[in-house]
């Protein structure tokens, strides 16, 4: 993907917002307005941060959990930082204009001026929080339905986020973004099922394995047999009909924001195709999309077709 052309992040949050370049997903492409880009990568740089929080991959020193005022023997303690980093989001939103006071941490002082901008309210940086905390304490889930609940944490704050940035929220936008976040949300643990099982963690359903017959000792091989197989392509197939079902958001849009969501739906269908075009073996490594798929899928999804 293209990185964001936003202006580079000097000092400890710099490694943060670099990691856009890596994501699935274009976090604020080049052609969206420059006050649209800025503000995504405010919101992107607090996801980030709670998400590196979370998985344990803050830039080892400590600066991060030094800026959120905690000591440094608690700079590796997750449940404490991710304590510090929402006592640092309340002053996000409990600053006034023109005090002194205010968020301590680089990556929450320049979510202010979005905060304040958009009329954000906390509930979806709250969300983000409170899926990392998941993180720490559920390491499986037994259904589907448990597994969307923790994407209603996890991923569907994004979406309303962008839509809150762009003045465009709606209760069936809403509804529409959460269908896309979740399946992208899916997506993205299919992808990445061996290395979350190096964190001790497993996103498939466990109902659902067991309807497949597949066992953890499974998932560790170094390529998937055909009852894995089985599973992804299931669980692919869900979330492929999540996408279709939050599609329609794309075309009740216009300009330079239909394109963006064109472009999250395209990336989640192209992420599909290419862990079918593997076979539904996961296990070596994440299947990656090439370029002319994606543009292929965003061209099929600004149709209105798929």
């Amino acid at each position: 993907m293209t990185a964001p052309t936003v202006p580079r992040a000097r000092g400890p949050e710099r490694g943060t917002l670099d990691k856009a370049a890596d994501e699935n997903f274009p976090v604020a492409p080049f052609f969206l307005p420059r006050a649209w880009r800025e503000d995504l990568m405010a919101v992107y740089g607090f996801a980030r941060l709670v998400d590196d929080i979370g998985d344990g991959d803050l830039a080892p020193g400590g600066a991060d959990a030094a800026l959120l005022g905690a000591p440094a023997a608690d700079a590796e303690d997750r449940m404490l930082l991710l304590d510090a980093v929402e006592t640092d989001l309340r002053r996000v939103f409990e600053a006034s204009p023109g005090s002194r006071g205010g968020p301590r941490h680089p990556l929450l002082r320049a979510l202010l001026p979005t905060v304040r901008r958009h009329s954000l309210t906390p509930e979806p940086f709250l969300g983000l929080i409170a899926a990392n905390r998941q993180d720490q304490l559920v390491k499986r889930y037994e259904t589907y339905d448990d597994l969307l609940a923790y994407c209603e944490l996890s991923a569907n704050p994004v979406g309303r986020l962008v839509l809150a940035v762009t003045g465009t929220s709606t209760p069936e936008r809403i509804r529409r973004s959460d269908a896309i976040c979740t399946a992208l949300q899916i997506v993205e643990h299919l992808q990445d099922v061996a290395e979350d099982l190096g964190r001790d963690r497993v996103y498939l359903p466990a109902a659902d394995m067991k309807r497949f017959h597949v066992r953890e000792a499974d998932l560790a091989a170094p390529s998937a047999g055909a009852s894995v197989r089985a599973l992804v392509a299931y669980e692919a197939q869900r979330a492929r009909d999540l996408l279709n079902e939050g599609a329609p958001l794309v075309g009740s849009v216009h300009g330079r924001l239909r394109l963006l969501l064109a472009g999250f739906v395209a990336g989640g269908r192209a992420a599909i195709h290419a862990i079918a075009a593997a076979e539904y073996d996961v296990l070596p490594g994440p299947p990656k999309p090439g370029k002319l798929r994606l543009l292929r899928e965003v061209g099929v999804t600004l149709r209105g077709e798929g």
